[in-house]
C-alpha cells in the first residue's frame, strides 16, 4: 500500500494521492490559521474531521503527505491488531482479521489516501468494546459521528434496556462535547452543512445508474466536477437525488421497525446491526465514493470476528464489491464517467453486489433476531433445536 501511495508502484487512472497532497494539505494550512475552510465548497465534513486533517502535524519531521500515509498505515495496523486479538477469545474467530487484511489492499491506494481508515479504526474499536462496555461504544460512536457522521449507526443494534441507555446517552454527551469544543475552537465549524446539502447524484451511486443508461438514449445531461466529485448534471437529476433521499428514509424506517420487533440480541447483534445499517446508508446514498467501501469492510470484519454471526455471505459479497471498486476507481474511472460499455459493466457489477449484500444482510438480521425467536416462543421451533433443525422448520420441511 505504501509503495502505491508513494508512487513506486503506479496504479492506472487518476492520481489517488492528489486529495492528500493538495486538498487535505490546503485545508491543513487554512486550519492552522484558526478557522475552518469557510470558502471551500469541498469541505463537506463534520467539524471533528479537522483532527484527522491536522494529524500529520504530529510528525513535523516529515512532509504532510508522507506523514498522512504513515498515520493511515498505523490505523490499518491498529484495526488488524484489534481484530486479531479479539479472534483469540472464546466464541470469536480470526476470520475478521483476515477479511480486513484482504479488503484494504483490494480497495487499492484509496484506502490510505483518504481519512476514512482513521474513522473506520474508531468504529471498529467501538464495536469490539460493545460487549464489555456500552459506554466505550457510545463514546467512540459519538466522537465518530462528529468525525464523519456514519459511526452513529454503530448504536443501531444495542440491546434494549440498560445497555442502550448507557451507550446512547454517552454517545450524545460525547458528540455534544466534541461539537461544542469545535465550535468554540474555530469559526465555521458548521459550514459543512450547507455544502453537503447542495450535493447532487454522484456518477458512482445507485441513482446514477439511471443516467448511465439514458445517456445512450439521448439524455441531454452531462457528468462533470461539482462539489468536489464527478456528478451528473441535467434534466431529472434533482428528481433522482430526491428519490435517493426518500429511499434512505425508507431504509431507516425499516431499521426502526426491526429494532422495535427484535427479540433476540446475541453477542454479535450489535456488529450485525451496525453492518446492516451502514449497508443501507451506503447503497441508498446519492454519493457512493470508493472509500465508503472501507467502512463496510471494517464492519464486515467485526461481524466475522464473532462465531455466532451469520453475516459471512454478505461480508464476502462486500469483499468482492471492494475488489471491483478498485477497477471502477481509479483504474477504469474514465470509462465510468463516459458511461461506455466497460464503465457501465463495472459499475453495475459493483452496485449489484452491494444491493445483493444489503438485501441478504437485512434478511439474515430479521430472521435471526425476529422470526426465529418468535417461532420458538410459539412452539414451532424447539428452543434448543440445532441450527439445521431450525432452518428445516422455517422452510416448512418435515
Amino acid at each position: 500500500m505504501l509503495l502505491c501511495v508513494f508512487k513506486i508502484v503506479v496504479i492506472p487512472g487518476p492520481d489517488i494521492t492528489f486529495d492528500v497532497s493538495n486538498i487535505y494539505q490546503g485545508w491543513y494550512e487554512v486550519l492552522r490559521t484558526g478557522t475552518y475552510p469557510l470558502d471551500d465548497i469541498t469541505w463537506q465534513y463534520p467539524p471533528a474531521a479537522a483532527f484527522a486533517i491536522l494529524s500529520p502535524g504530529l510528525l513535523p519531521f516529515l512532509g504532510y503527505a508522507t506523514a498522512f500515509f504513515l498515520l493511515a498505515l498505523l490505523c490499518d495496523a491498529l484495526v488488524f491488531g484489534l481484530l486479531l486479538h479479539t479472534g483469540r477469545r472464546a466464541g470469536r474467530s480470526s476470520r475478521g482479521a483476515w477479511l480486513w487484511l484482504a479488503g484494504v489492499p483490494l480497495l487499492g491506494p484509496t484506502s490510505y489516501a483518504r481519512y476514512d481508515v482513521m474513522v473506520t479504526a474508531v468504529a471498529v474499536a467501538g464495536l469490539l468494546a460493545a460487549g464489555r462496555s456500552p459506554r466505550v461504544l457510545g463514546a467512540l460512536a459519538g466522537f465518530g459521528a462528529v468525525l464523519k457522521v456514519w459511526p452513529v449507526l454503530l448504536l443501531a443494534g444495542t440491546p434494549k434496556g440498560r445497555a442502550t441507555f448507557r451507550s446512547w446517552s454517552t454517545a450524545v454527551g460525547a458528540a455534544a462535547a466534541v461539537l461544542a469544543f469545535c465550535v468554540a475552537w474555530m469559526p465555521g465549524a458548521l459550514a459543512f452543512l450547507g455544502f453537503q446539502r447542495d450535493r447532487g447524484t454522484e456518477v458512482e451511486s445507485l441513482g446514477s445508474m439511471v443516467f448511465h443508461v439514458v445517456r445512450h438514449f439521448g439524455w441531454e445531461g452531462e457528468a462533470k466536477m461539482n462539489y468536489g466529485s464527478i456528478e451528473f448534471l441535467g434534466p431529472y437529476v434533482s428528481t433522482v437525488s430526491t428519490a435517493a433521499l426518500v429511499l434512505t428514509v425508507a431504509a431507516f424506517g425499516w431499521l426502526l421497525v426491526w429494532r422495535m420487533r427484535a427479540v433476540r440480541f446475541g453477542s454479535s447483534t450489535v456488529a450485525d446491526a451496525a453492518f446492516v445499517a451502514v449497508l443501507l446508508f451506503t447503497t441508498t446514498s446519492r454519493v457512493l465514493s470508493p472509500q465508503y467501501m472501507l467502512w463496510l469492510v471494517g464492519l464486515a470484519a467485526v461481524c466475522l470476528a464473532y462465531r455466532s454471526s451469520r453475516m459471512r455471505k454478505p461480508a464476502h459479497l462486500v469483499l468482492w464489491a471492494t475488489a471491483v471498486t478498485q477497477f471502477e476507481f481509479p483504474v477504469w474511472f474514465s470509462h465510468v464517467t463516459r458511461s461506455d460499455p466497460l464503465g457501465v459493466a463495472v459499475l453495475f457489477t459493483r452496485n449489484g453486489l452491494l444491493i445483493a449484500a444489503t438485501v441478504i444482510a437485512c434478511r439474515i438480521l430479521w430472521r435471526h433476531t425476529v422470526t426465529e425467536p418468535r417461532l420458538a416462543e410459539a412452539g414451532k421451533i424447539p428452543a434448543q433445536a440445532t441450527r439445521p433443525e431450525r432452518e428445516k422448520a422455517l422452510s416448512g420441511s418435515r
